[in-house]
């Protein structure tokens, strides 16, 4: 079991346990040790950052346990997740580091570990790593010491000529944008991309203080982006989170398109170009919306779903040639360009099918409704499979039936609290209400 990543690598409050300096220390020298093991005796590692007050004490240690062991370690300085993911690739070092609590308040931090191949480590690995911090030694932090080295700004100009190489001819000339990057690691890379592109930008939330962080903003407070462009009369606006590996929109009407939203036009438009494959097929994931797997169908395209966690898309989509996939909170994933979510690279997908098309984004989002949507959160006093009882399970199978072709139930337990939610999407608002709230009777009754 592991005890300290989760799934998105290790997170929590900086400065306590399991971000206090001696224990990342400790995960500096189990992750040289662990990519020594597979590479080399002096593994090389580089490391990036958000724009958090903790990150430089954070690097600090990670970097003194790392080199305690003999690795090599360059710094990056402030990078977004998959910039970090680019690098460790593109210059072909054993491993890269994010320091990063992606859309948490600044007091959040954490850490997520890439391999050579920029794609996060698995289950095994880090259960592995963990298993190897046992037998770390105490390792002294000493000063901070998390200076990008002379090459950062090589390695983010790096970054963004890579971003640009992946719509050859793409023009934004004459496109107003608002950008939103919530004071994070985006700030001083995602209004440039789409300045030399040629769009006119109006960059909101990229003065980064260390504290200010997803602070009423970004991704995570649509409200600001959506305002910013009604005022400004822009043609799109786009928001990231705190280390842009998500990204969010608002039409030039001020209508939030989330990544469901990205997955239709996305979707449509790699099929008219025959680059979905075969199969015509594309990943998301249990919490994506009804309406987007029935507006697929409706346009001969499957739509199959992962567990939650752009981890467990990436590797539906590895398993089947997939060409794209992504979740409603903005994650989406282009494998043949990245094995990570990349917001810059999602915007300029989003941009390029408006410049291609010549139609504003509303009109993209065409053939595609999202269904009403209800969630219950029932306590309970124990996780029993609900298959096991009887009355949960004869309801669940009499609204599924109710709801076939048309609709749909989710059931599961909360990961973390005692708790059962019921989620059930379908055209009629009331008649959801009404089949959510009889479910979580049957299983208030049975295990509250």
């Amino acid at each position: 079991m592991k005890r300290l990543f989760g799934t998105d690598g290790i997170r929590g409050e900086a400065g306590k346990y399991p971000l206090d300096s001696a224990t990342v220390a400790k995960l500096g020298s189990a992750l040289a040790r662990f990519f020594g093991a597979r590479n080399t005796d002096s593994p090389s590692f580089v490391i990036g950052r958000d724009t958090r007050l903790s990150g430089p004490e954070i690097e600090s240690a990670l970097r003194a346990g790392l080199e305690a062991e003999g690795a090599k370690v360059v710094s990056a300085g402030i990078m977004t997740t998959p910039g970090v993911a680019f690098l460790v690739a593109s210059r072909s070092f054993n491993a890269g580091l994010v320091i990063s609590a992606s859309h948490n308040p600044f007091e959040d931090n954490g850490i997520k570990v890439f391999t050579d191949s920029g794609r996060k480590l698995d289950d095994g690995s880090e259960a592995e790593v963990e298993s190897l911090m046992d037998s770390a030694p105490d390792i002294g932090t000493g000063q901070i010491h998390a200076a990008a080295d002379e090459d950062a700004g090589e390695m983010e100009s790096g970054y963004k000529r890579h971003l640009i190489s992946q719509f050859p001819g793409l023009s934004l000339e004459g496109l107003r944008i608002v950008v939103d990057c919530a004071n994070g690691a985006a700030s001083h890379i995602a209004p440039e991309v789409l300045s030399v592109l040629g769009a006119e930008v109006i960059a909101i939330n990229c003065s980064p203080n260390g504290t200010n962080i997803n602070a009423g903003c970004g991704s995570m407070h649509m409200e600001v982006l959506r305002a910013a462009v009604r005022e400004s009369g822009a043609d799109v606006g786009v928001a990231f989170d705190g280390d842009a590996d998500r990204a969010l929109f608002t039409d030039e009407l001020g209508n939030i398109v989330d990544g469901d939203g990205v997955l239709w036009l996305v979707a449509k438009r790699l099929d008219a170009g025959g680059l979905l494959g075969d199969r015509r097929v594309i990943v998301a994931t249990v919490m994506s919306n009804v309406g987007l797997e029935l507006a697929l169908k409706d346009s001969g395209i499957e739509m199959l779903r992962a567990d939650v966690g752009d981890r467990y898309v990436l590797e539906t989509l590895l398993a089947t040639g997939a060409a794209v996939g992504g979740e409603q909170s903005g994650h989406v994933i282009f494998p043949r360009v990245s094995l990570v979510g990349d917001g810059i690279v999602t915007a300029l997908n989003v941009l390029n099918a408006m410049t291609e098309t010549g139609r504003p984004l509303s009109e993209l989002l065409s053939g595609f409704e999202k269904f009403p949507q209800i969630l219950v959160n029932v306590k309970v006093r124990e996780k029993i499979p609900f298959e096991t009882i009887t009355a949960i399970a004869e309801e669940k199978r009499a609204i599924e039936t109710t709801l076939e072709g048309r609709g749909r139930l989710l059931l599961r337990y909360s990961g973390t609290e005692n708790l059962a939610r019921v989620m059930i999407e379908g055209p009629d608002q009331s008649e959801i209400e009404m089949l959510a709230n009889t479910l979580a009777v049957r299983i208030s009754e049975s295990l509250s």
